[in-house]
C-alpha cells in the first residue's frame, strides 16, 4: 500500500510516496515544483492557484509510474493562511510572512493585549509575522475580516480544495499566536479582545485525524481515489515526529529555519522561556514542541542566490571552512529576515559591532557557519537551564543534516553528541502519521523503530 505526503517548503514542494515493507519505511521522490514569492500590489504573495496545479500535477504523476496512494496528507510551513467569503473565494491576496506587512503590528495589538498576557495563555513568542499580526494588519487596512466566513492555513486550504471538507489542524493552529495553550482550541478571549470574528475559526484537530475522500471533480481530473488524512500540518511538526528515537532529546529541525528544541508534556510559561525567546508549539501527539526559531540555513541560501547561484552549497561550505575570520553575528537579528542584500546586512552588522570587515566570501561564510552553531549551544544551554533537565544528545532533521560542517560545529559549540537524519524527515514524519491513522503503525514508538531501522543515521 502506498501513502503520498506532499511538503510544501518557502522554495520549493515535492510529493513523496512511501511504503511498509519488511518494516521498513520507503520513500520515493515523484515530483517536485518550485515555489517562492510574487510581487502583488506592493506585497510579498504566495501563487495559490499554481501551488494547486502543482499538487494535482504530482497527484498525476503517482498514477503514470502505476503507484497509487490510499492515503495522503500535506504539510506546510505555518502562520500562512486564507480567508474565504461565503462563496468559498478567497478575500484578497495571500501575502507571505516575509512581507512587511506586518512591521508594527506586535506594538499595536500590545496596546489591546500586553505582551505578558499573549505569553501565558498561547506560550508563543513575538515573532512579527505570527499570524495574529498579520491578521490584525488585515484588520487595520481592510474590510476582509468583516466579509470573511473561514480562516484555513494553506495546507487546511489546500484540504478543503482536495476534499471539499474544512478544517484546522492542531499544529498549524499553534504557531499563530491566538491558540490557548491549555485548551487547544483558539483563544476566544483573544480574539474578541482584538476584534477578530470567532465564528472563522474551528476547534483544531488532531493530525491523523481523516479529512475525508477526494471530491470527484478531483478524482476524475488526478486519476486518483485516496483519503486525505490531517498530517502534522507544520512542517516542523512532521520532521520532529521522524526523530529516530523515544529518549528525551533535542532536536533540530534544520533547513531554511533552524528550529532548535525539546518535546515537553504540557506549555512552560516560564518568564525564563519567555525572555530567552522560547516558544510552545503542537506535537504530532499533542504535546509541546518547546523550540526556538532560528534563522537558519536561510542565510547560505540567501548567499547563493544573490551569487546568482554560481557556487554550490558544497563549495560555498568549502570556502567556510577554508577562513578563518573571527567576528560573529546575531543570525536572529530582523535584519537578516528579508534584506535586499544578505551580504550586505552582514557587512553593516559587523560594521556596527566593531568588527573587521570580512576580506573575502569565505570570510562572511565562515562567520555565518559558526555563528549558526554558536547560536545553537546558547539555545541547549537555555533549554537546559529552563526546563531543569539535561540532555547528551542533539539529533539534526531535515535538509541541513546533510550539511557535515554545521554538524560538527554543532557539535563543538553545543559539548553534545550529534546525531544527524534523516534528511527527508519532514515527508517521513507526514507519511508515519498516514500509516499511523491507516493502523499499520500501532503506535509512535513503533513508527520511530522503524525510521532508525530505515534512513542512515550519522554520528557525529
Amino acid at each position: 500500500m502506498y501513502y503520498l505526503a506532499i511538503d510544501i517548503g518557502a522554495s520549493s514542494g515535492r510529493h513523496v510516496l512511501g511504503s511498509l515493507k519488511n518494516g521498513k519505511i520507503e520513500i520515493e521522490e515523484v515530483y517536485r515544483f518550485k515555489n517562492g514569492n510574487v510581487k502583488r500590489n506592493g506585497h510579498l504573495c504566495w501563487e495559490l492557484d499554481r501551488l494547486y496545479a502543482e499538487i494535482k500535477n504530482g497527484m498525476k504523476k503517482c498514477v503514470e509510474l502505476g503507484k497509487k496512494p490510499a492515503y495522503m496528507g500535506i504539510d506546510c510551513f505555518g502562520v500562512d493562511f486564507v480567508l474565504l467569503d461565503e462563496n468559498n473565494q478567497i478575500l484578497g491576496d495571500t501575502v507571505a510572512y516575509r512581507d512587511s506587512r506586518t512591521d508594527g503590528m506586535p506594538e499595536a495589538v500590545y496596546e489591546k493585549i500586553p505582551y505578558d498576557t499573549l505569553y501565558a495563555r498561547t506560550g508563543v513568542q513575538t515573532q512579527r509575522f505570527n499570524s495574529i499580526y498579520q491578521l490584525y494588519s488585515i484588520k487595520s487596512t481592510s474590510d476582509y475580516l468583516s466579509k470573511a466566513k473561514r480562516y484555513l492555513h494553506l495546507a487546511e486550504y489546500f484540504n478543503f480544495l482536495l476534499t471539499g471538507v474544512q478544517k484546522n489542524e492542531f499544529t498549524m493552529a499553534s504557531t499563530t499566536q491566538m491558540m490557548n495553550a491549555k485548551t487547544q482550541d483558539f483563544d476566544a478571549e483573544i480574539l474578541n479582545t482584538l476584534g477578530f470574528p470567532t465564528n472563522i475559526f474551528a476547534k483544531p484537530e488532531m493530525p491523523g485525524t481523516v479529512v475525508g475522500k477526494l471530491t470527484a471533480e478531483v478524482q476524475t481530473e488526478t486519476g486518483l481515489d485516496c483519503t486525505v488524512i490531517l498530517a502534522p500540518a507544520h512542517d516542523t511538526a512532521s520532521a520532529v515526529m521522524a526523530v529516530p528515537t523515544t529518549r528525551p532529546c533535542v532536536y533540530i529541525s534544520s533547513g531554511t529555519w533552524s528550529l532548535m528544541g525539546t518535546l515537553l508534556p504540557e506549555m512552560n510559561g516560564s518568564l525564563a522561556g519567555r525572555n530567552a525567546g522560547l516558544t510552545n508549539e503542537g506535537a504530532h501527539d499533542g504535546q509541546v514542541r518547546y523550540l526556538k526559531n532560528i534563522m537558519g540555513l536561510w542565510i547560505i541560501q540567501s548567499i547563493k542566490k544573490e551569487l546568482n547561484d554560481e557556487y554550490s552549497f558544497g563549495q560555498l561550505c568549502d570556502m567556510a571552512m577554508e577562513s578563518a575570520y573571527a567576528g560573529r553575528i546575531d543570525v536572529n537579528d530582523d535584519m537578516f529576515l528579508a534584506p535586499d542584500s544578505m551580504m550586505n546586512a552582514i557587512r553593516s552588522y559587523l560594521e556596527a559591532k566593531g568588527e573587521a570587515a570580512p576580506d573575502t566570501l569565505g570570510d562572511i561564510l565562515h562567520c555565518v557557519y559558526h555563528s549558526l552553531a554558536m547560536s545553537y549551544g546558547e539555545t541547549v544551554r537555555e533549554i537546559e537551564q529552563i526546563t531543569g533537565n539535561t540532555y547528551d544528545s542533539i539529533h539534526i532533521i531535515g535538509g541541513g543534516s546533510k550539511d557535515n560542517y554545521l554538524s560538527q560545529l554543532t557539535a563543538e559549540y553545543t559539548g553534545k553528541a550529534v546525531y544527524a537524519g534523516p534528511t527527508e524527515a519532514t515527508a517521513i514524519g507526514n507519511l508515519m502519521m498516514q500509516m499511523l491513522s491507516s493502523g499499520e503503525f500501532k503506535t509512535v514508538a513503533e513508527a520511530k523503530e522503524a525510521v532508525a531501522a530505515s534512513f542512515p543515521i550519522e554520528t557525529i
